[in-house]
Protein backbone atom coordinates (compact mmCIF):
# COMPACT_ATOMS: atom_id res chain seq x y z
CA UNK A 1 0.00 0.00 0.00
CA UNK A 2 1.26 3.01 -0.72
CA UNK A 3 1.76 5.54 1.94
CA UNK A 4 1.24 9.63 1.47
CA UNK A 5 5.31 9.70 1.90
CA UNK A 6 5.33 7.72 -0.56
CA UNK A 7 3.49 9.85 -2.98
CA UNK A 8 5.32 12.74 -1.98
CA UNK A 9 8.29 11.22 -3.30
CA UNK A 10 7.21 10.27 -6.11
CA UNK A 11 5.59 13.65 -7.11
CA UNK A 12 8.91 14.85 -6.11
CA UNK A 13 11.05 12.60 -8.24
CA UNK A 14 8.67 13.17 -11.27
CA UNK A 15 9.30 17.47 -10.84
CA UNK A 16 12.42 16.62 -10.66
CA UNK A 17 12.80 14.46 -13.79
CA UNK A 18 11.00 17.45 -15.39
CA UNK A 19 13.06 20.37 -14.18
CA UNK A 20 16.43 18.21 -15.93
CA UNK A 21 14.15 17.78 -18.93
CA UNK A 22 13.19 21.04 -18.99
CA UNK A 23 16.78 22.45 -18.31
CA UNK A 24 18.21 19.50 -20.86
CA UNK A 25 15.59 21.29 -23.38
CA UNK A 26 16.71 24.43 -23.22
CA UNK A 27 20.84 23.92 -23.31
CA UNK A 28 19.87 22.11 -26.36
CA UNK A 29 17.65 24.63 -28.17
CA UNK A 30 20.51 27.29 -27.10
CA UNK A 31 23.50 25.15 -28.73
CA UNK A 32 21.05 24.66 -31.80
CA UNK A 33 20.96 28.41 -31.38
CA UNK A 34 24.19 28.39 -31.61
CA UNK A 35 24.58 26.38 -34.39
CA UNK A 36 22.36 27.94 -36.53
CA UNK A 37 24.14 31.69 -35.74
CA UNK A 38 27.16 29.97 -36.69
CA UNK A 39 25.55 28.03 -40.05
CA UNK A 40 23.99 31.55 -40.43
CA UNK A 41 27.78 32.85 -41.08
CA UNK A 42 28.72 30.45 -43.41
CA UNK A 43 30.60 27.74 -41.32
CA UNK A 44 30.65 26.42 -37.60
CA UNK A 45 33.34 28.78 -36.20
CA UNK A 46 37.06 27.31 -34.86
CA UNK A 47 38.20 27.11 -31.67
CA UNK A 48 40.10 31.47 -31.33
CA UNK A 49 37.57 32.25 -35.03
CA UNK A 50 36.47 35.32 -34.51
CA UNK A 51 32.95 35.74 -35.52
CA UNK A 52 31.38 38.51 -37.49
CA UNK A 53 27.62 39.81 -37.60
CA UNK A 54 25.69 39.93 -40.62
CA UNK A 55 25.41 43.50 -42.24
CA UNK A 56 22.69 45.70 -41.07
CA UNK A 57 19.90 46.29 -43.76
CA UNK A 58 20.05 49.72 -44.24
CA UNK A 59 17.97 52.78 -45.26
CA UNK A 60 18.92 54.69 -48.60
CA UNK A 61 16.13 57.22 -47.61
CA UNK A 62 17.04 58.27 -44.29
CA UNK A 63 18.01 61.83 -44.39
CA UNK A 64 19.79 63.83 -41.71
CA UNK A 65 17.72 64.99 -38.49
CA UNK A 66 17.98 66.77 -35.78
CA UNK A 67 20.50 64.28 -34.02
CA UNK A 68 22.46 65.10 -36.61
CA UNK A 69 22.03 68.72 -36.42
CA UNK A 70 22.98 69.15 -32.86
CA UNK A 71 26.31 67.55 -33.19
CA UNK A 72 27.40 71.20 -32.81
CA UNK A 73 27.08 74.71 -33.39
CA UNK A 74 28.01 77.62 -35.37
CA UNK A 75 29.33 81.25 -34.34
CA UNK A 76 30.61 84.00 -36.21
CA UNK A 77 33.68 85.89 -36.23
CA UNK A 78 35.22 88.05 -38.84
CA UNK A 79 32.39 87.74 -41.78
CA UNK A 80 32.71 84.40 -41.39
CA UNK A 81 30.57 81.29 -40.41
CA UNK A 82 32.69 78.71 -38.29
CA UNK A 83 31.69 75.66 -36.72
CA UNK A 84 33.21 74.44 -33.10
CA UNK A 85 35.10 71.22 -33.72
CA UNK A 86 33.03 68.11 -32.69
CA UNK A 87 33.90 64.38 -32.30
CA UNK A 88 32.42 62.35 -35.19
CA UNK A 89 32.11 58.46 -36.46
CA UNK A 90 33.19 57.85 -39.87
CA UNK A 91 31.95 54.23 -40.24
CA UNK A 92 32.57 51.60 -42.97
CA UNK A 93 32.21 47.86 -43.95
CA UNK A 94 35.06 45.91 -44.54
CA UNK A 95 35.50 46.18 -48.55
CA UNK A 96 36.57 43.24 -50.56
CA UNK A 97 40.30 44.68 -51.09
CA UNK A 98 40.89 44.63 -47.43
CA UNK A 99 39.69 40.97 -46.86
CA UNK A 100 42.23 39.31 -45.39
CA UNK A 101 44.78 42.53 -44.54
CA UNK A 102 45.31 44.09 -40.89
CA UNK A 103 43.73 47.08 -39.94
CA UNK A 104 47.62 48.14 -39.56
CA UNK A 105 48.06 47.56 -43.53
CA UNK A 106 44.86 49.59 -44.14
CA UNK A 107 45.63 52.26 -41.95
CA UNK A 108 49.18 52.45 -43.22
CA UNK A 109 48.18 52.26 -47.26
CA UNK A 110 44.81 53.83 -47.56
CA UNK A 111 44.42 56.06 -44.43
CA UNK A 112 47.37 58.44 -44.73
CA UNK A 113 45.70 61.52 -43.21
CA UNK A 114 47.13 60.72 -40.30
CA UNK A 115 50.71 59.00 -38.64
CA UNK A 116 50.26 55.61 -37.61
CA UNK A 117 51.00 56.98 -34.30
CA UNK A 118 48.02 58.81 -34.16
CA UNK A 119 46.22 55.07 -35.16
CA UNK A 120 47.98 53.50 -32.16
CA UNK A 121 46.65 55.93 -29.64
CA UNK A 122 43.54 56.12 -30.78
CA UNK A 123 43.75 52.43 -30.26
CA UNK A 124 44.80 53.01 -26.75
CA UNK A 125 41.74 55.57 -26.05
CA UNK A 126 39.44 53.09 -27.58
CA UNK A 127 38.62 55.46 -30.36
CA UNK A 128 38.53 52.23 -32.96
CA UNK A 129 36.31 49.76 -33.41
CA UNK A 130 34.96 46.63 -34.82
CA UNK A 131 31.87 45.67 -34.99
CA UNK A 132 31.38 48.13 -32.40
CA UNK A 133 33.89 46.66 -30.06
CA UNK A 134 37.01 48.74 -29.39
CA UNK A 135 40.03 47.32 -31.18
CA UNK A 136 42.99 46.70 -28.77
CA UNK A 137 45.67 45.67 -31.32
CA UNK A 138 45.84 46.68 -35.03
CA UNK A 139 47.15 43.72 -36.28
CA UNK A 140 43.90 42.49 -36.59
CA UNK A 141 42.76 40.90 -39.79
CA UNK A 142 40.27 42.03 -41.17
CA UNK A 143 37.28 39.52 -42.70
CA UNK A 144 33.95 40.25 -44.64
CA UNK A 145 31.05 42.47 -43.24
CA UNK A 146 33.52 43.44 -40.48
CA UNK A 147 31.86 47.32 -39.28
CA UNK A 148 34.56 50.06 -38.87
CA UNK A 149 34.13 52.65 -36.77
CA UNK A 150 36.94 55.29 -36.26
CA UNK A 151 36.07 58.35 -33.93
CA UNK A 152 37.80 61.62 -34.92
CA UNK A 153 37.63 65.04 -33.58
CA UNK A 154 36.58 67.41 -36.55
CA UNK A 155 37.50 70.86 -37.54
CA UNK A 156 35.59 72.70 -40.31
CA UNK A 157 36.93 75.27 -42.89
CA UNK A 158 34.96 78.57 -42.58
CA UNK A 159 32.58 79.85 -45.31
CA UNK A 160 31.21 82.92 -45.63
CA UNK A 161 29.06 84.59 -42.99
CA UNK A 162 26.36 85.37 -45.38
CA UNK A 163 22.88 84.57 -44.58
CA UNK A 164 21.51 81.88 -46.47
CA UNK A 165 18.02 83.17 -47.85
CA UNK A 166 15.38 81.25 -48.51
CA UNK A 167 13.19 83.15 -51.73
CA UNK A 168 10.51 80.30 -51.68
CA UNK A 169 8.90 77.98 -49.57
CA UNK A 170 5.88 77.16 -51.04
CA UNK A 171 4.87 73.11 -49.34
CA UNK A 172 6.74 71.40 -52.67
CA UNK A 173 9.64 73.82 -53.52
CA UNK A 174 12.68 75.34 -51.46
CA UNK A 175 14.24 77.96 -53.43
CA UNK A 176 17.62 79.55 -51.77
CA UNK A 177 20.29 82.11 -52.91
CA UNK A 178 22.94 80.09 -51.97
CA UNK A 179 26.14 82.09 -51.36
CA UNK A 180 29.41 81.58 -52.46
CA UNK A 181 31.90 78.59 -50.27
CA UNK A 182 28.87 76.93 -49.23
CA UNK A 183 28.62 73.05 -50.46
CA UNK A 184 25.34 72.20 -51.28
CA UNK A 185 25.60 68.68 -49.40
CA UNK A 186 27.91 67.23 -46.64
CA UNK A 187 31.58 66.45 -48.69
CA UNK A 188 34.78 66.03 -47.92
CA UNK A 189 35.68 68.58 -45.31
CA UNK A 190 32.41 69.79 -44.79
CA UNK A 191 29.18 68.96 -43.18
CA UNK A 192 27.36 71.36 -41.09
CA UNK A 193 28.91 74.20 -43.53
CA UNK A 194 27.02 73.32 -45.81
CA UNK A 195 23.67 73.88 -47.18
CA UNK A 196 21.28 71.33 -46.27
CA UNK A 197 22.72 71.75 -42.69
CA UNK A 198 22.40 75.02 -42.54
CA UNK A 199 18.79 74.52 -43.89
CA UNK A 200 17.95 71.90 -41.16
CA UNK A 201 19.44 73.55 -38.27
CA UNK A 202 18.55 77.43 -38.88
CA UNK A 203 15.21 76.72 -40.56
CA UNK A 204 13.80 73.70 -39.50
CA UNK A 205 14.15 72.16 -43.19
CA UNK A 206 15.01 68.95 -43.40
CA UNK A 207 14.65 65.58 -45.30
CA UNK A 208 14.83 67.92 -48.20
CA UNK A 209 15.46 66.62 -52.05
CA UNK A 210 18.22 67.69 -54.08
CA UNK A 211 17.35 69.09 -57.59
CA UNK A 212 20.40 70.34 -58.99
CA UNK A 213 23.69 71.26 -57.38
CA UNK A 214 26.38 73.98 -57.80
CA UNK A 215 29.59 74.06 -57.00
CA UNK A 216 30.78 75.34 -54.01
CA UNK A 217 32.61 78.30 -54.69
CA UNK A 218 29.40 79.55 -57.47
CA UNK A 219 26.52 81.10 -55.80
CA UNK A 220 23.11 81.67 -56.63
CA UNK A 221 19.50 79.99 -57.20
CA UNK A 222 19.64 76.64 -56.16
CA UNK A 223 15.96 74.33 -55.71
CA UNK A 224 14.91 71.27 -53.35
CA UNK A 225 11.91 69.77 -53.79
CA UNK A 226 9.52 68.97 -50.29
CA UNK A 227 8.68 65.27 -51.43
CA UNK A 228 9.95 62.78 -53.32
CA UNK A 229 6.53 62.88 -56.17
CA UNK A 230 7.99 66.74 -56.68
CA UNK A 231 11.35 65.13 -56.63
CA UNK A 232 10.50 62.71 -60.19
CA UNK A 233 8.38 65.85 -61.06
CA UNK A 234 11.09 67.85 -61.58
CA UNK A 235 13.62 65.29 -62.90
CA UNK A 236 11.89 64.23 -65.64
CA UNK A 237 11.73 68.04 -66.71
CA UNK A 238 15.21 67.88 -66.87
CA UNK A 239 15.39 64.69 -68.84
CA UNK A 240 12.76 66.30 -71.26
CA UNK A 241 15.18 69.59 -71.70
CA UNK A 242 12.79 71.41 -69.85
CA UNK A 243 14.18 73.49 -67.72
CA UNK A 244 16.03 76.75 -68.68
CA UNK A 245 19.25 77.57 -65.96
CA UNK A 246 20.77 81.22 -66.49
CA UNK A 247 24.29 81.97 -65.38
CA UNK A 248 26.34 85.52 -65.37
CA UNK A 249 30.04 85.03 -65.43
CA UNK A 250 33.29 87.77 -65.34
CA UNK A 251 35.96 86.28 -67.81
CA UNK A 252 39.72 87.44 -68.32
CA UNK A 253 39.77 90.18 -71.35
CA UNK A 254 37.34 90.78 -73.95
CA UNK A 255 35.04 88.38 -74.98
CA UNK A 256 33.52 88.67 -78.53
CA UNK A 257 30.27 90.67 -78.99
CA UNK A 258 27.29 88.85 -79.97
CA UNK A 259 25.98 85.11 -79.32
CA UNK A 260 28.76 82.41 -78.75
CA UNK A 261 28.14 78.84 -79.21
CA UNK A 262 30.28 76.19 -77.67
CA UNK A 263 29.19 72.65 -78.56
CA UNK A 264 32.72 70.99 -77.48
CA UNK A 265 32.72 67.29 -75.52
CA UNK A 266 33.60 67.52 -72.21
CA UNK A 267 35.31 63.90 -70.72
CA UNK A 268 35.77 63.55 -66.84
CA UNK A 269 39.14 63.47 -66.38
CA UNK A 270 39.08 62.05 -62.77
CA UNK A 271 35.69 61.30 -60.83
CA UNK A 272 37.14 61.65 -57.12
CA UNK A 273 38.05 64.87 -57.91
CA UNK A 274 35.29 66.38 -60.73
CA UNK A 275 37.87 67.52 -62.89
CA UNK A 276 37.15 68.03 -66.49
CA UNK A 277 38.22 68.93 -69.92
CA UNK A 278 37.58 69.21 -73.62
CA UNK A 279 38.16 66.24 -75.24
CA UNK A 280 36.15 64.18 -78.32
CA UNK A 281 35.33 60.99 -76.85
CA UNK A 282 34.00 62.96 -74.25
CA UNK A 283 29.56 63.85 -73.29
CA UNK A 284 27.88 66.15 -75.73
CA UNK A 285 27.74 69.12 -74.20
CA UNK A 286 26.40 72.70 -75.27
CA UNK A 287 26.26 76.25 -73.88
CA UNK A 288 25.64 79.29 -75.50
CA UNK A 289 27.14 82.82 -74.82
CA UNK A 290 26.65 86.50 -74.73
CA UNK A 291 28.60 89.51 -73.47
CA UNK A 292 26.91 91.75 -71.44
CA UNK A 293 29.64 94.33 -70.40
CA UNK A 294 33.34 95.38 -70.75
CA UNK A 295 35.02 96.80 -68.26
CA UNK A 296 38.61 97.07 -70.45
CA UNK A 297 40.38 94.23 -68.10
CA UNK A 298 37.13 91.79 -67.93
CA UNK A 299 33.88 91.14 -69.48
CA UNK A 300 30.89 89.87 -67.48
CA UNK A 301 28.76 86.86 -69.91
CA UNK A 302 25.78 85.63 -70.04
CA UNK A 303 25.84 81.82 -69.99
CA UNK A 304 22.98 79.46 -70.75
CA UNK A 305 23.65 75.64 -70.57
CA UNK A 306 21.33 73.63 -72.69
CA UNK A 307 23.12 70.35 -71.22
CA UNK A 308 24.06 69.64 -67.52
CA UNK A 309 27.74 68.43 -67.99
CA UNK A 310 30.34 69.08 -64.57
CA UNK A 311 31.34 72.28 -64.67
CA UNK A 312 30.40 73.16 -67.69
CA UNK A 313 30.44 76.54 -68.49
CA UNK A 314 33.86 76.74 -66.81
CA UNK A 315 35.18 74.35 -69.21
CA UNK A 316 33.90 75.93 -72.10
CA UNK A 317 35.17 79.00 -71.39
CA UNK A 318 38.47 77.54 -70.92
CA UNK A 319 38.19 76.21 -74.48
CA UNK A 320 37.65 79.66 -75.82
CA UNK A 321 40.47 81.47 -74.09
CA UNK A 322 38.47 83.18 -71.41
CA UNK A 323 38.75 81.23 -68.63
CA UNK A 324 36.40 82.82 -65.64
CA UNK A 325 38.35 85.94 -63.67
CA UNK A 326 39.12 83.98 -60.01
CA UNK A 327 39.17 80.13 -60.94
CA UNK A 328 41.33 78.16 -59.23
CA UNK A 329 41.39 75.45 -61.40
CA UNK A 330 40.12 76.17 -65.06
CA UNK A 331 42.09 79.40 -64.90
CA UNK A 332 45.48 77.94 -63.23
CA UNK A 333 48.78 77.85 -65.05
CA UNK A 334 48.85 74.35 -64.25
CA UNK A 335 47.19 73.69 -67.67
CA UNK A 336 49.88 74.79 -69.64
CA UNK A 337 51.33 78.49 -70.80
CA UNK A 338 47.92 78.92 -72.98
CA UNK A 339 45.95 77.34 -70.00
CA UNK A 340 44.16 74.42 -72.24
CA UNK A 341 42.86 77.12 -74.92
CA UNK A 342 41.10 75.32 -78.15
CA UNK A 343 41.52 72.43 -75.81
CA UNK A 344 45.36 72.23 -76.24
CA UNK A 345 46.97 70.52 -73.25
CA UNK A 346 50.34 68.65 -73.62
CA UNK A 347 49.72 66.10 -71.24
CA UNK A 348 48.22 63.21 -69.91
CA UNK A 349 45.68 63.49 -67.22
CA UNK A 350 47.65 62.15 -64.59
CA UNK A 351 50.14 65.07 -65.39
CA UNK A 352 47.60 67.52 -65.42
CA UNK A 353 46.48 66.53 -62.03
CA UNK A 354 49.80 66.37 -60.44
CA UNK A 355 50.89 69.54 -61.86
CA UNK A 356 47.67 71.11 -60.15
CA UNK A 357 47.75 69.37 -56.95
CA UNK A 358 51.11 70.89 -57.10
CA UNK A 359 50.44 74.48 -58.06
CA UNK A 360 47.66 74.50 -55.10
CA UNK A 361 50.18 72.60 -52.33
CA UNK A 362 52.51 75.40 -52.71
CA UNK A 363 49.92 78.22 -52.62
CA UNK A 364 48.60 76.54 -49.52
CA UNK A 365 44.92 76.43 -51.74
CA UNK A 366 44.47 72.88 -51.71
CA UNK A 367 40.79 73.54 -50.26
CA UNK A 368 39.99 75.30 -53.61
CA UNK A 369 40.00 71.75 -55.31
CA UNK A 370 38.16 69.87 -52.98
CA UNK A 371 40.30 66.89 -53.26
CA UNK A 372 39.96 63.68 -50.74
CA UNK A 373 42.37 63.26 -48.58
CA UNK A 374 43.47 59.76 -50.09
CA UNK A 375 43.14 61.61 -53.53
CA UNK A 376 46.12 64.28 -52.81
CA UNK A 377 48.14 62.05 -50.31
CA UNK A 378 48.24 59.26 -53.38
CA UNK A 379 49.76 61.80 -55.88
CA UNK A 380 52.03 63.55 -53.00
CA UNK A 381 53.22 60.69 -50.97
CA UNK A 382 52.01 61.26 -47.51
CA UNK A 383 53.84 64.06 -46.54
CA UNK A 384 55.23 66.99 -48.25
CA UNK A 385 57.60 69.78 -46.44
CA UNK A 386 57.06 73.22 -46.26
CA UNK A 387 59.38 75.88 -46.80
CA UNK A 388 60.10 76.35 -42.80
CA UNK A 389 59.87 72.54 -42.11
CA UNK A 390 56.35 72.16 -41.23
CA UNK A 391 55.08 68.98 -42.90
CA UNK A 392 51.83 69.48 -44.36
CA UNK A 393 50.14 66.72 -44.33
CA UNK A 394 47.10 67.35 -46.84
CA UNK A 395 44.98 69.36 -44.87
CA UNK A 396 46.63 69.12 -41.68
CA UNK A 397 49.95 70.53 -40.47
CA UNK A 398 52.54 69.16 -38.09
CA UNK A 399 55.89 69.90 -37.23
CA UNK A 400 57.91 69.09 -34.03
CA UNK A 401 55.88 69.23 -30.85
CA UNK A 402 58.01 72.26 -29.14
CA UNK A 403 58.33 74.26 -32.38
CA UNK A 404 56.21 77.33 -32.97
CA UNK A 405 57.26 77.42 -37.19
CA UNK A 406 55.06 78.86 -39.72
CA UNK A 407 54.43 77.65 -42.74
CA UNK A 408 53.66 79.89 -46.46
CA UNK A 409 50.33 80.42 -45.73
CA UNK A 410 50.70 81.75 -42.04
CA UNK A 411 49.50 78.60 -40.21
CA UNK A 412 51.58 78.69 -37.23
CA UNK A 413 51.84 75.35 -35.08
CA UNK A 414 51.33 75.74 -31.21
CA UNK A 415 54.25 75.48 -29.06
CA UNK A 416 53.72 72.70 -26.39
CA UNK A 417 53.68 75.46 -23.26
CA UNK A 418 50.89 77.19 -25.42
CA UNK A 419 48.65 74.44 -25.57
CA UNK A 420 48.55 73.87 -21.92
CA UNK A 421 47.92 77.35 -21.48
CA UNK A 422 45.66 76.99 -23.36
CA UNK A 423 43.80 74.12 -22.39
CA UNK A 424 41.30 75.39 -19.97
CA UNK A 425 40.32 78.33 -22.13
CA UNK A 426 37.88 78.79 -24.71
CA UNK A 427 38.54 78.13 -28.27
CA UNK A 428 36.47 80.91 -29.66
CA UNK A 429 34.21 83.23 -28.53
CA UNK A 430 30.46 82.06 -28.87
CA UNK A 431 28.04 83.67 -30.93
CA UNK A 432 24.94 81.88 -31.64
CA UNK A 433 24.03 81.46 -35.40
CA UNK A 434 20.47 83.14 -35.30
CA UNK A 435 21.61 86.07 -33.36
CA UNK A 436 24.57 86.71 -35.74
CA UNK A 437 22.17 86.11 -38.82
CA UNK A 438 19.63 89.04 -37.32
CA UNK A 439 22.41 91.18 -37.01
CA UNK A 440 23.21 90.81 -40.48
CA UNK A 441 19.87 90.97 -41.73
CA UNK A 442 19.02 93.84 -39.74
CA UNK A 443 16.47 91.87 -38.15
CA UNK A 444 15.63 90.38 -35.35
CA UNK A 445 13.69 87.10 -34.68
CA UNK A 446 12.52 85.00 -32.49
CA UNK A 447 14.06 81.76 -32.23
CA UNK A 448 12.10 78.37 -31.94
CA UNK A 449 12.80 75.82 -28.84
CA UNK A 450 14.51 73.36 -31.46
CA UNK A 451 17.08 75.54 -32.42
CA UNK A 452 17.14 76.86 -29.31
CA UNK A 453 17.79 73.04 -28.03
CA UNK A 454 20.05 72.22 -30.53
CA UNK A 455 22.55 74.97 -29.63
CA UNK A 456 22.37 73.80 -26.09
CA UNK A 457 23.34 70.63 -26.99
CA UNK A 458 26.12 71.25 -28.77
CA UNK A 459 28.20 73.87 -26.31
CA UNK A 460 29.01 71.50 -24.19
CA UNK A 461 31.75 69.89 -27.35
CA UNK A 462 32.45 73.88 -28.08
CA UNK A 463 35.05 74.65 -25.97
CA UNK A 464 36.69 71.13 -26.02
CA UNK A 465 40.78 71.14 -27.19
CA UNK A 466 41.45 67.06 -28.12
CA UNK A 467 44.88 65.46 -26.89
CA UNK A 468 45.28 63.29 -30.38
CA UNK A 469 43.95 66.47 -32.42
CA UNK A 470 46.65 67.55 -34.54
CA UNK A 471 44.36 70.21 -35.77
CA UNK A 472 43.60 71.66 -32.35
CA UNK A 473 47.17 72.73 -31.98
CA UNK A 474 47.06 75.00 -34.71
CA UNK A 475 46.20 78.69 -35.55
CA UNK A 476 45.10 79.09 -39.24
CA UNK A 477 44.52 82.29 -40.89
CA UNK A 478 41.27 83.57 -42.07
CA UNK A 479 40.49 82.53 -45.67
CA UNK A 480 39.77 86.29 -47.49
CA UNK A 481 37.08 87.16 -49.60
CA UNK A 482 38.34 85.86 -52.80
CA UNK A 483 39.34 82.49 -51.15
CA UNK A 484 35.60 82.03 -50.92
CA UNK A 485 34.28 83.44 -53.93
CA UNK A 486 34.35 82.52 -57.72
CA UNK A 487 32.90 84.93 -60.04
CA UNK A 488 30.33 82.42 -61.37
CA UNK A 489 26.59 83.44 -60.27
CA UNK A 490 23.09 80.94 -60.98
CA UNK A 491 20.97 83.90 -62.29
CA UNK A 492 17.77 81.97 -62.86
CA UNK A 493 15.64 79.07 -62.98
CA UNK A 494 13.05 78.84 -65.40
CA UNK A 495 10.61 76.03 -65.84
CA UNK A 496 7.03 75.62 -66.80
CA UNK A 497 4.75 77.78 -64.79
CA UNK A 498 7.46 78.85 -62.96
CA UNK A 499 10.47 81.11 -62.84
CA UNK A 500 13.33 82.01 -59.99
CA UNK A 501 15.83 84.95 -59.80
CA UNK A 502 18.33 86.28 -57.94
CA UNK A 503 19.68 89.95 -57.77
CA UNK A 504 22.88 90.65 -60.39
CA UNK A 505 26.23 90.17 -57.98
CA UNK A 506 28.35 93.08 -57.34
CA UNK A 507 31.18 91.57 -59.51
CA UNK A 508 28.75 91.48 -62.58
CA UNK A 509 28.08 95.52 -62.49
CA UNK A 510 29.08 97.72 -65.33
CA UNK A 511 30.58 100.02 -62.72
CA UNK A 512 32.44 97.23 -60.94
CA UNK A 513 35.99 97.95 -60.67
CA UNK A 514 38.97 95.07 -60.36
CA UNK A 515 41.58 95.30 -57.83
Amino acid sequence: METKEDSCDTDSTVRTNRGKRKNEETDEAAKQGKRKKQKKCGKQLRPGERYVPPPQKRNPGVSFSQEHFAETSYYFESGLRKVYPYYFDFTTYCKGRWIGKTLLEIFKSEFRAESLDYYNKAVKEGRIKLNETPVDDLNIILKNNDFMRNTVHRHEPPVSGRPLEVLVDDGELVVVDKPASLPVHPCGRYRHNTVIFILGKEKGLSGLHTVHRLDRLTSGVLLFARTLEVSKKLDAMVRERQLEKEYVCRVEGEFPEGEVVCEEPILLVSFRVGLCRVDPKGKESRTVFQRLSYNGRSSVVRCLPLTGRTHQIRVHLQFLGFPILNDPIYGSSAWGPNRAKGGLVGMSDEELLEALIKEHCSKENLHLLDLPDVEVLGKQGPKTECSDGVQEHNDQITAPASSGVVCDDGSRKLTEEEVKAEGSQELHKSTSAAETADKMSGAHKEKDSVSDEASRTAKSNAFVRDNLCGECKIVRPDPTEKDLIMYLHALRYKGPGFEYTTQMPDWAKEDWLQD
